[in-house]
């Protein structure tokens, strides 16, 4: 099945402790149905020290499952569904239910 969310995708968050926050996705882990977003989830983390590199409490983003993500819609960026149509060339390509456009290229 395609993916609704990629990575590189404007996305907003729709439920959970960062609800209304928008990030860029970093990484999208499909087997768990979770994504990692910039600036989202965020927690700190206590990293013990080793030959390579320092300890200290360190700050990262945690993956967020893929059902509290909405595409940000292009002309507005409020969050929109995904939809996907075959273009007159034949190409399959993600657009935003709200506004119609196009997300893809």
């Amino acid at each position: 099945m395609a993916a609704r969310i990629k990575k590189g995708d404007s996305v907003v968050v729709i439920a959970g402790r960062d609800k209304g926050k928008t990030g860029e996705v970093v990484r999208v882990l499909p087997k768990e149905n979770r994504a990692v977003v910039s600036g989202v989830n965020v927690v700190q983390r206590h990293q013990r020290q080793t030959p390579s590199q320092e300890g200290g409490i360190v700050t990262k983003e945690m993956p967020i499952h893929l059902s509290n993500l909405a595409m940000a819609d292009p002309t507005d960026g409020k969050a929109t569904r995904v939809g996907f149509r075959v273009e007159d060339d034949g190409s399959k390509v993600r657009f935003a239910k709200r506004s119609g456009d196009k997300i893809d290229g």
